[in-house]
């Protein structure tokens, strides 16, 4: 059969569409599969990322349709955010004109490639109908204590006019414009993530199976949970006298309770209310004042690639246990953040805390020694050891005294035992216009206040210019000015947006739902409890502490909230690797970008498809090669071609096939076609290895071409066209319907075990470790019967030597070790 991509994938796709072969079935008696490639930003043309991730997804989606589940496989739009509102600065287009125009032309290329995604499902998360059940979920969150607005220090980008988390801070930078980001203090929405902290670290032992081991521990490590004991420095009484007697002194959290004798020092974070205080009314000299306002401006996550550096605040605390005066510095390795901005330092028995006191001459204690003191210290000795110079705790295993420091802290009301987590609450708001508003108002009389359900979406106005100066919504003339929805008065409605990661943390919920039910709810419970968990989810190991952690806990408050029995958004998780060229990942700048619509031009979906499965494991980087584009083009070509061998030959020949008269070759070809289809069950339920899949089946063509029995090449093809068909779907079903009228996609396919059963098996026979010659024995075949054919097949390699040794490796070889 002539192979003519452009005609065989355009008629396919006609009739996919016209048929809708891909919508789920409204039956939840049937076993499911939920199967979700993280949704695109419509940001204009697709690129390679974006083929592998969504071929990979459409592979797993195709199938399982065919191992007969009712199968879930829907895409949608990503579509708020800032590369909107940038791209209506340079091109003077409303960022909604753009962004649903990217829309329109991004959907026909992924139709292009014969992605089976269910039409109905299909939303932006900029469509007015998503935002207003997302303001519902919000204001429920904010009624329920989970989300909540306080002022703080924020991280603030300039360029794009807007609040960043800290996740998206990347060496300084906003990890969106790459432009040099601010400390600001401003008011803003938070989501109580903490809460759930215990919980998100709690339920990674149930992923453990199903997701990269490397993922997880991102996840555990961004969580930090940790366990100490919390206690208050008090301020010396001059000390307190200097802060105006504002403060009496401040927590401290250690994991470390066994050192609490070596502490020489205690350092705060730049940010913490007494260094702030002293700053603020010039208590410090001009010069250390200026220094630490440098500190002050730096995030957190570039801090912790920068020197040691401190300064001396002149102010003093009290040992809790001694009474001894310890020193107070503000350090730039401390995170107002974590623990309250506060520690106490021990630079015997902590690295950091050792470099910090070396740079400043700070006094160094040793109070856990393994045999004795080391003099002269060059590193902090952090290995287990026995206390000295520790009070009643000397002479305890530094192990006994972690727990017998707490308990003596706790007995007498001076600290606790306390958990604590590096996670910090989420702040969602943004400055920006091409957002989701925030449905909340302020009120001179009533404060913050809810809007009412029944007044949502609160949408954008559209008549607004976007400069890239300032927040449209705020510098609007009338959108922000309302009636407050409480007493009726005058008020002014939130301008801020929401941070666009809230919108990609409960996408598949809306997906789990009928769409007949959007208008009137944004999930239903009933139809989550039968699509959720997603059943495999894949994309990129960039996303593997912001969106998963995010989309796993607001999944974990939605249920909190009654809107769903899940607790965890996917089940499995495949993270595929980038699409290099050159060695480099694609980008304009470099000059490496190859257009996913010209490889369709030239070679057809399928060939494209098949590249991107074969090339390399879809967990590992995809080098792309020209070569093996054209490579995966032939095969493809090959298969089709040799159809012409299956003419005349159906489904009564294939059941006809007698195993054991068959040659054999023909007896070959049968086995590497099924070694195929089993194959094809591993990969998609277990390895994820498509690449072998794809070997396997040329491999499989291969045999079939050194026979001649129409059965057996039927037999091929109706496997083959069935297992290559999540790959290369176009010329799978053209195959299918033009050989077997698309019977072979009607049930699932079963491996014959008789094909494995060998008549006979091929043994290498080495001599002195080099191989000689082969023999072909019976599977069964005693050993003393392979060594006698062994010894009369190498006959001429052991004459006159005598045979000091005889090895049989069963099913591989015979190596005879001779001397003389």
């Amino acid at each position: 059969m002539e192979y003519n991509p452009q005609s065989i994938e355009t008629k396919w796709q006609q009739y996919w569409d016209k048929n809708d072969c891909f919508e789920p079935e409204d039956n939840t008696k049937k076993e499911k599969k939920f199967i979700l490639s993280m949704f695109p930003y419509p940001s204009g043309r697709i690129h390679m990322g974006h083929v592998r991730n969504y071929c990979l997804g459409d592979a797993f989606a195709r199938h399982f349709r065919k191992e007969n589940y009712n199968v879930l496989h829907p895409i949608g739009w990503d579509s708020f955010g800032m590369p909107a509102e940038n791209a209506a600065i340079k091109n003077k287009l409303h960022p909604k004109k753009w962004t649903y125009e990217n829309i329109d032309y991004m959907r026909k290329e992924l139709t292009g490639l014969g992605l089976s995604f269910s039409k109905t499902r299909e939303f932006a998360t900029s469509d007015e109908l998503y935002t207003k059940w997302e303001q519902e979920f919000i204001i429920k969150m904010y009624e329920n204590d989970l989300l909540y607005r306080k002022s703080t220090t924020v991280n603030w980008c300039e360029t794009c006019h807007t609040v960043l988390a800290n996740e998206q801070v990347e060496d300084g930078c906003c990890w969106r414009c790459d432009n040099e980001v601010d400390q600001k203090d401003m008011p803003g929405y938070y989501v109580s993530i903490t809460k759930y902290a215990q919980e998100l670290l709690d339920d990674l032992d149930d992923l453990k199976e199903d997701w990269p081991s490397q993922v997880l521990t991102m996840q555990e490590n961004w969580i930090g949970r940790s366990e100490g004991l919390e206690f208050e420095f008090e301020l010396t009484t001059d000390s307190r006298y200097k802060l105006d007697k504002v403060f009496r002194g401040f927590n401290v959290f250690t994991t470390r309770p066994d050192t609490i004798y070596g502490v020489s020092y205690a350092a705060l974070a730049p940010e913490h209310p007494i260094v702030q205080y002293l700053v603020d009314h010039l208590i410090l000299p001009e010069n250390t004042i200026n220094k630490i306002k440098a500190m002050q401006r730096v995030s957190e996550r570039d801090r912790a690639t920068q020197d040691k550096e401190g300064l001396s605040l002149e102010i003093d605390v009290i040992h809790p246990l001694t009474g001894e005066k310890v020193a107070v510095w503000v350090a730039n390795f401390v995170l107002a953040s974590y623990g309250g901005g506060a520690v106490m330092a021990v630079p015997a028995h902590d690295q950091r805390d050792f470099e910090f006191a070396k740079e400043y001459d700070l006094p160094i204690k040793q109070v856990i020694v393994k045999d004795e003191v080391i003099e002269n210290m060059t590193e902090a000795y952090t290995e287990p050891g026995t206390l000295i110079d520790s009070g009643t705790f000397s002479g305890l295993k530094n192990s006994q005294a972690k727990k017998a420091v707490v308990y003596h802290f706790t007995q007498n009301s001076i600290g606790k035992k306390q958990i604590n987590f590096k996670l910090r609450d989420w702040g969602v708001s943004r400055q920006r216009y091409w957002g989701a508003p925030i449905p909340f108002v302020h009120c001179n009389d009533c404060g913050l206040v809810a809007e009412k359900t029944e007044n949502l979406p609160i949408t954008l106005p559209e008549d607004v210019e976007i400069t890239g100066e300032g927040n449209p919504l705020d510098t609007h003339p009338t959108w922000k000015h309302c009636a407050c929805p409480k007493c009726g008065q005058d008020a002014l409605r939130e301008t801020d947006t929401l941070d666009t990661f809230v919108q990609s943390s409960w996408y598949f919920l809306r997906y789990a739902t009928n769409p007949e039910k959007w208008e009137e709810m944004g999930i239903s419970k009933e139809d989550s409890d039968y699509w959720m968990d997603v059943d495999q989810y894949i994309g990129g190991i960039e996303h593997a502490i912001l969106h998963l952690l995010y989309s796993r806990f607001f999944t974990k408050a939605l249920n909190s909230l009654g809107y769903t029995e899940s607790k965890e958004p996917f089940k499995r998780l495949l993270t595929q690797g980038m699409v290099l060229k050159d060695g480099a990942k694609m980008s304009k700048s470099k000059g490496n970008v190859v257009d996913p619509d010209k490889i369709v031009q030239k070679y057809g979906a399928d060939t494209a498809r098949l590249f991107m499965m074969f090339a390399a494991p879809p967990t590992k980087e995809l080098e792309w090669n020209d070569s093996a584009v054209e490579g995966s083009f032939k095969f493809l070509r090959r298969f089709s071609n040799k159809a012409e061998e299956v003419q005349g030959a159906g489904l009564k020949d294939i059941n006809s096939i007698v195993h054991s008269e068959l040659s054999k070759d023909e007896k070959e070809a049968r086995k590497k076609v099924h070694e195929a289809l089993k194959k094809a069950n591993d990969v998609f339920n277990k390895t994820y290895a498509f690449n072998t899949l794809i070997a396997a089946s040329m491999e499989a063509i291969n045999a079939l071409s050194t026979q001649k029995n129409k059965a057996v090449w039927a037999e091929g093809y109706y496997i083959l066209s069935n297992i290559l068909e999540p790959i290369a779907p176009h010329l799978c079903w053209e195959l299918s319907e033009t050989l077997f009228d698309k019977s072979n996609f009607d049930k699932p396919l079963e491996v014959n075990e008789e094909v494995f059963v060998l008549d006979s098996i091929s043994l290498a026979v080495t001599i002195n470790g080099k191989k000689r010659c082969e023999i072909e024995v019976s599977p069964d075949a005693s050993k003393e019967d392979i060594l006698v054919l062994a010894k009369q097949t190498a006959a001429k390699w052991i004459e006159d030597k005598n045979i000091i040794k005889e090895i049989v490796v069963p099913n591989k070889l015979v190596n005879l070790v001779i001397k003389g």
